[in-house]
């Protein structure tokens, strides 16, 4: 036999094999049909037969066989995507619609759970669209409609940018710390300008006056969903409560700011739309609450991350006085010094307002407000932060709670241990941190004399994993150093306030950010991951959902059967710890708190 048939039969077997194990690997991160697996193993047994067939055939037949891998490859990148769906309000096969809801504004018809104890009316609008003439407009009060609206099925997300579905299952894959191959499809929502939506969930052996809970997705007021599938609201309505989840303009939508758009506005604002419309969301429910049997007097507004910050803004905001009773924070907070996201001066976001303009060869927002929506989500400057427009927000929300001028009369808050790892970690993924460049990276962030003060605080632990040191440090920065500020200044001023820490591990997202939402509404046994979770999972989430509805419906989490969780008081500094157990705890990082003061402090000056 040549010696270049033994170098093909030894050398094409191992290449065939890693290109079918990439064709495979592909394939299941992307989330595709299931008629693109087969198309790709099809494809793959082609190549090697015709690779086989024609190996001693002249150069430019043999490449026939990698030809044919090539264009299959091609159209698998291309189109082997989630397919873009109309998701229905429930998971059921058979669904059976509800009796006719009248609303101030009109009739809507929703779906019942399958086991019919809940009712869930998806898309209800609680303002006109904003498109057209009313992009970065102030939201305006929903039109009445005649014939019942059917709420069967969730309505389009708010426009975004689509995120990269390969991406979304890497951070999944990294989530999970090793390969679990799923072929499931995963559907994706549409996107749409017009997205001013709620969704309800409701008992259906409805009582009048039932408390409610508003929840603001998060998505760094850039991307997210009020479907999104952790924060379905069938278990905790099942709690005795009105859940509802909102949809508000991102991106440039949401938070685009110019000085054309102050002057043509009643109410003088601009930048802060996004948060405009979770307001107007808030007064809807208050109008209508009476009509799906809700108490307007016992509102809870709740959020994570992005959701939360605006929770925080909302506390502070003027125009949400009177609005809701009580408030959850969940990973992030707009009540501090200096935050250090989702938030920024009026003179900033007016300055990337007119970098806009010029990206898109406009000479003024009239020409903006023709551009397609589809082009203006693409563009290259974020619009991810709120803003002092002088109308939602008329001061910060730290000068608000110092001034004693908050809304909230309860707060519960708190974080997750890993809050920054999906943030930092794609940032270094080609050169993690080490004991030998962490120095340069807190410089990069704190400046040299406040990174001596945390080199000389994290010494022994940078020592020992350098990497997990400064994710740690990160993670105070942006999410949990927030939220001590904004407990001690609620707790100044007479707030009732709850705080935990979320450590639970398990075999998906753990304790990274958002992590605990899949906890808090019940989802554990129902997620596409569900394998990922064990009896310690459900138990610990059952009794999440009991101290958040019970806060929900009187302001106190507890009940006798739930480990006692005492009121947050900055003379102690304790918090409630979630995790495989539950337990009270002295707060972890009170020392790198004292180091952050003084580095908000030289920020100020």
């Amino acid at each position: 036999m040549k010696k270049s048939r033994v170098v093909f039969w030894v050398i094409f077997p191992i290449i065939s094999l890693l290109i079918g194990l990439l064709i495979f690997f592909y394939l299941d991160m992307a989330n595709g049909n299931i008629w693109w697996l087969v198309f790709g193993i099809i494809s793959f047994f082609l190549f090697v037969f015709l690779r086989i067939f024609l190996r001693d055939k002249k150069i430019y037949i043999r490449q026939l066989a990698w030809s044919s891998l090539l264009v299959s490859f091609l159209l698998i990148v291309l189109f082997a995507k989630p397919k873009v769906t109309v998701r229905l309000a429930v998971d059921s096969e058979n669904p059976i619609k509800t009796d006719v809801l009248e609303l101030k504004n009109g009739k809507v018809q929703g779906l019942y759970t399958d086991d019919k104890s809940i009712e869930v009316y998806a898309g209800i609008p609680y303002a006109k669209p904003p498109v057209g003439d009313l992009r970065w407009k102030e939201p305006q009060d929903v039109d009445n409609w005649s014939d019942v609206l059917d709420c069967t099925h969730f309505k389009s997300m708010s426009m975004q940018p689509g995120s990269n579905h390969i991406m979304n299952s890497l951070v999944d894959l990294y989530a999970q710390k090793n390969w679990h191959p799923d072929f499931t499809e995963l559907e994706k929502q549409d996107v749409s300008e017009d997205s001013l939506y709620l969704n309800i969930w409701r008992p259906s052996t409805i009582k009048d006056n039932l408390p409610i809970l508003v929840y603001i997705h998060g998505g760094s007021l850039t991307n997210g969903s009020s479907a999104d599938y952790n924060y379905n609201g069938e278990e905790m309505a099942k709690t005795g409560l009105i859940v509802i989840t909102i949809q508000y303009r991102l991106g440039i939508f949401g938070y685009f700011a110019n000085d054309d758009l102050a002057k043509e506005s009643e109410n003088h604002t601009t930048g802060n739309y996004g948060l405009l419309d979770q307001i107007k969301a808030l007064e809807w429910v208050n109008a209508n609450a009476s009509y799906f049997g809700g108490d307007k007097d016992n509102i809870t507004i709740a959020g994570e991350s992005a959701g939360s910050s605006s929770i925080s803004a909302l506390c502070t905001s003027p125009l949400a006085k009177g609005l809701f009773k009580r408030a959850i924070g969940e990973s992030s907070s707009l009540a501090i010094k200096v935050p250090p996201h989702t938030f920024r001066e009026l003179d900033d976001a007016k300055k990337t307002g007119k970098e806009i303009l010029k990206e898109f060869n406009c000479s003024n927002v009239s020409e903006l407000r023709k551009v397609d929506a589809k082009k203006l989500v693409k563009t290259k400057f974020k619009n991810d932060k709120m803003t002092i427009d002088g109308y939602a927000l008329t001061k910060s929300p730290y000068q608000v709670y110092l001034d004693h001028e908050n809304n909230e009369e309860y707060l519960l808050n708190g974080f997750n241990v890993k809050e920054s790892d999906a943030f930092v970690v794609p940032l270094y993924l080609t050169n993690p941190t080490n004991k030998n460049n962490i120095k340069s990276r807190l410089e990069e962030v704190f400046g040299l004399n406040i990174t001596n003060k945390i080199l000389d605080l994290y010494q022994d632990k940078i020592e020992e994993d350098a990497f997990s040191a400064f994710n740690e440090i990160i993670s105070v920065y942006w999410f949990i150093h927030p939220h001590y500020s904004w407990s001690n200044l609620a707790y100044n001023n007479g707030v009732i306030v709850y705080k935990y820490q979320f450590t639970k591990e398990n075999g998906y997202y753990g304790n990274y950010h958002s992590g605990e939402l899949i906890y808090v509404f019940g989802n554990v046994y129902k997620s596409k991951y569900k394998y990922r979770y064990n009896d310690s999972d459900i138990e610990l989430s059952n009794q999440m959902i009991k101290y958040w509805s019970n806060f929900c419906k009187t302001g106190d989490p507890n009940s006798t059967d739930l480990t006692k969780w005492n009121l947050f008081n900055p003379n102690e500094n304790k918090l409630i710890e979630f995790g495989d157990k539950v337990f009270e705890k002295e707060d972890p990082y009170l020392k790198l708190y004292d180091i952050l003061d003084l580095f908000m402090d030289e920020v100020k000056k």
